[in-house]
């Protein structure tokens, strides 16, 4: 689909959240990802933690990247601690549970899934209702 360079600033992007809370408080702003960018086969962006906020253990079926970037935390996978900060990447395998309990400081990465949009990655969250998890947004 992307025939030409494309450049996305996180200043542009405003933040998203998930519309259900028990999902976590984490905030994201994705960068690239059809349609809203001319582009296939990647999706990525910066997800944004505050102290206190949280990301939700989930899975999914794609795998996924993790760069750190401002702070360091815990990202547990597959009930494994991963100490994620400026400099470190970590690779989370399709359908490995995943996610940060809590940020105990500001707490910045770059992720990126080898998708078209960020609409096809099809998160499951344990903790939430069969009936809630329909909700992808």
């Amino acid at each position: 689909m992307a025939t030409r360079p494309i450049s996305a600033d996180t200043a542009t992007h405003p933040d998203e959240r998930w519309s259900n809370p028990a999902r976590g408080t984490i905030r994201f702003r994705t960068l690239i990802s059809a349609p809203a960018t001319p582009t296939d086969s990647i999706v990525c962006g910066v997800a944004l933690m505050a102290p206190g906020e949280t990301f939700a253990l989930h899975s999914h079926p794609q795998p996924e990247v993790y760069f750190g970037l401002e702070g360091e935390g815990t990202v547990m996978i597959d009930g494994t601690p991963h100490r994620l900060a400026p400099g470190v990447a970590l690779f989370i395998p399709g359908g490995a549970q995943h996610g940060v309990p809590v940020a105990d400081q500001p707490l910045k990465w770059f992720y990126t899934f080898a998708a078209d949009s960020f609409d096809d990655i099809r998160y499951s969250f344990p903790a939430e209702a069969p009936a809630e998890a329909k909700d992808q947004t």
